[in-house]
């Protein structure tokens, strides 16, 4: 992470890219408050001379992330009004039945420019082993609750140490069953796929499941399907979540071959989320009745367990909506 590229000028440098695009891409930087992140690792599998690379479009601002769409908004799925702002000052997020999110981490591996939490207030949410006190004993006096799920930002960029003894604090609450990790690390620095880390993912009575997050098939190279079969191979199921992105992976040719090779790395296409409305991202969406189209096309194609579930998240819903 200390390598990444901070820089929308460097990331079209280091790819070679046509100057009069990178004059385009320039017009986005002032002002921008959501800052280029990129490791160099994510950078290695995008093709240089190509603007129109999909994983560089996940990553380069452009100057439509200033344009104003009806709609968008910068709390996209209610994380910060209602009944979970009382308890988001703490870092616990509570809004489906039985499960509640904490927010481990503010800070990312990569920072996608559609990120639904790009608005996030994070520096007001407090971190570290005294800040988990209160989330923690609000999960204790809540019998109701069975899952955990780690969240962020991102909680693999936490040290072993400190991620060590915070899931050790989660599983010595007696009535949580199972643990959730949402990480973008084991596909954009599969490095973070040790030993050790998975030695304390599974050492604790817990079951705990792995949510990942790759959106093209590009994504997935050797070392990144390496690190998610090591997770699979520790007995630590991995699901992948999906955005549908407009010049991305609202191909069918890109969509069956990102879930092809999951399944065949033994890692199930989970979701398939409707881009979450947010604030600055209004050029990444695609219309719900291409993204029904491109599913069932994939159902004529693939078996049932490759097909990922359409869905989209709704402000004050008790669970995410199938589309």
């Amino acid at each position: 992470m200390k390598r990444a590229i901070r820089s929308a000028e460097v990331l079209c440098q280091r790819l070679e890219l046509p100057a009069e695009f990178n004059r385009r891409v320039a017009e986005a930087a002032p002002g921008n408050p959501f800052p280029v992140f990129v490791p160099l690792e994510f950078l290695s599998r995008m093709r240089p001379g190509d603007c129109r690379d999909p994983l560089l479009r996940q990553v380069l601002p452009l100057p439509e992330e200033g344009d104003t769409a009806a709609g968008f908004s910068t709390d996209p799925v209610g994380e910060l009004q209602g009944s979970p702002a009382a308890s988001l000052s703490v870092g616990l997020l509570r809004k489906y039945h039985g499960r509640a999110l904490l927010v481990a981490s503010g800070a990312c591996g990569v920072h996608c420019r559609y990120c639904f939490r790009r608005h996030f207030p994070y520096d007001t949410v407090p971190h570290g082993d005294a800040a988990w006190d209160q989330p923690l004993a609000m999960l204790s006096d809540d019998p109701t609750l069975d899952e955990v799920i780690l969240s962020g930002g991102d909680p693999l960029v936490l040290t072993d140490p400190a991620l060590e003894n915070l899931i050790r604090r989660v599983a010595e609450v007696p009535h949580v069953r199972r643990l959730r990790i949402h990480s973008r690390l084991p596909i954009v620095i599969p490095q973070r796929i040790t030993e050790r880390l998975l030695d304390l993912l599974r050492g604790t009575r817990l079951s705990t499941w792995m949510v990942v997050h790759a959106n093209h098939p590009t994504e997935l190279d050797a070392a990144t399907l390496a690190a998610l079969g090591r997770l699979v191979d520790r007995g630590i199921p991995v699901l992948n979540q999906a955005v549908l992105l407009r010049g991305v992976n609202d191909q069918l040719a890109a969509l069956e071959q990102l879930c092809r090779t999951l399944v065949d790395h033994r890692v199930q296409p989970y979701y398939l989320h409707q881009l979450d409305r947010v604030a600055g991202a209004a050029h990444y969406e695609v219309p719900v009745a291409r993204g029904r189209q491109l599913v069932a096309e994939l159902r004529t194609r693939l078996p049932g367990y490759a097909v990922p579930t359409y869905v989209v998240e709704q402000a004050g819903e008790p669970s995410k909506t199938p589309l």
